[in-house]
């Protein structure tokens, strides 16, 4: 199996983590694969920085022919027949080169529970019958693809996967509490997602300032960037919870923040899985999180955290403080979450994946 995987988006967040552990299994295990990102990307510069084998070629938009061609010779040259396109701009990428190189098999990869209804090129581009295959990386994106009209037979769910060990040997420095102005005795809720419209910052938020008008021992840390995060400090400042919820900013150093969490929360409205809550569980935490996309795919409510309605800071809030006010409570769903996220190994995900790359050399897809 010979396998490119291609991805353009700029940044770095949970769909890039997703295509990189993947990668590297691929490589360690001897399989002839390579990946393709635009210079300057953040997979271009980690997969640089980790001296892993990288192609880079520009992109100039989803109309771009000219490096659809440079794709397509590529895959030619070396023989390549299988393209892995985790981005939905990548897939267009995927459609250019295989109009010029039609022995292409493409896998698209959808990670977001829109409806690609809302954008008539996206409707054209996953329903597309030069798409081989489609990754569904939760039920729930499976059922919204399938509203949409993508045939069953052409949907894969594969869960994405965490290293469940990638965070076991993290610390929390012995001034963290002090560096973010923290009461030792108090208890910190924390979250990890980006500043973006679809995590619904704003109900996390109003949910904190309901927490910290109820209880004294309650702090809020957040960690992320994003287009959005102006406009949340400033709510913050509006909602004069300033003090309590502390915006760390991006952070390199994740670990060290699960490992002091006692809560972690997601107050996403739309979520097409979410590795942060994976990654949360693997560190032995409750979850309180949003009955929103395929986060019910990984909580059992009550069992391994608790699930409430998206978009109700009423009842975050409630379910932050009842959490908070029983420890015991805590430990026995962190202690359930460390068992049930067990299923979600990235090594579960790639078996999965290699699983449909055969298939596609075999022709059963």
């Amino acid at each position: 199996m010979k396998v490119l995987h291609i991805d353009t988006e700029k940044g770095w967040r949970g769909g890039q983590q997703q295509a990189v552990y993947l990668y590297q299994t691929m490589l360690k295990q001897g399989y002839d694969t390579l990946f393709v990102t635009p210079p300057g990307s953040g997979l271009h510069d980690y997969l640089t920085e980790n001296r892993l084998p990288v192609y880079p070629i520009p992109y100039w938009g989803e109309w771009d022919l000219i490096h659809g061609l440079t794709l397509a010779r590529l895959a030619r040259k070396r023989d390549y027949r299988i393209l892995h396109l985790h981005s939905g701009h990548a897939l267009a990428w995927g459609l250019w080169a295989k109009l010029f190189y039609p022995p292409l098999k493409l896998i698209a990869v959808r990670r977001v529970d829109f409806s690609i209804r809302k954008h008539p090129f996206s409707f054209i581009k996953y329903r597309n019958p030069l798409v081989n295959s489609v990754v569904a990386i939760s039920e729930n994106i499976r059922q919204v693809l399938l509203s949409d009209g993508i045939s069953a037979e052409k949907i894969v769910t594969i869960h994405s996967g965490i290293d469940l060990k990638k965070y076991s040997d993290s610390e929390t420095p012995a001034n963290f509490r002090e560096k973010w102005s923290i009461p030792e005795n108090s208890i910190i809720v924390g979250t990890i997602s980006a500043f973006v419209g679809h995590k619904d910052y704003p109900t996390l938020l109003k949910a904190a300032a309901r927490v910290i008008e109820n209880s004294e021992k309650i702090y809020f840390l957040a960690v992320g960037e994003g287009r959005l995060l102006t406009d949340m400090k400033k709510l913050a400042r509006d909602l004069k919870i300033t003090s309590r919820f502390i915006f760390t900013g991006f952070q390199r150093e994740v670990g060290q923040f699960l490992k002091s969490f006692d809560i972690f929360v997601i107050s996403s409205k739309k979520e097409g899985l979410g590795t942060s809550v994976l990654d949360a569980q693997a560190a032995g935490l409750p979850v309180i999180g949003t009955a929103a996309g395929g986060i019910p795919e990984m909580i059992e409510n009550g069992i391994n955290g608790m699930l409430v309605e998206p978009q109700n800071p009423v009842k975050l809030a409630s379910a932050i403080l009842d959490l908070a006010d029983n420890p015991q409570r805590c430990l026995n769903m962190g202690s359930k979450a460390k068992e049930s996220v067990e299923r979600f190994s990235i090594d579960n995900t790639v078996a999965r994946n290699l699983s449909l790359y055969q298939e596609l050399e075999d022709g059963e897809v």
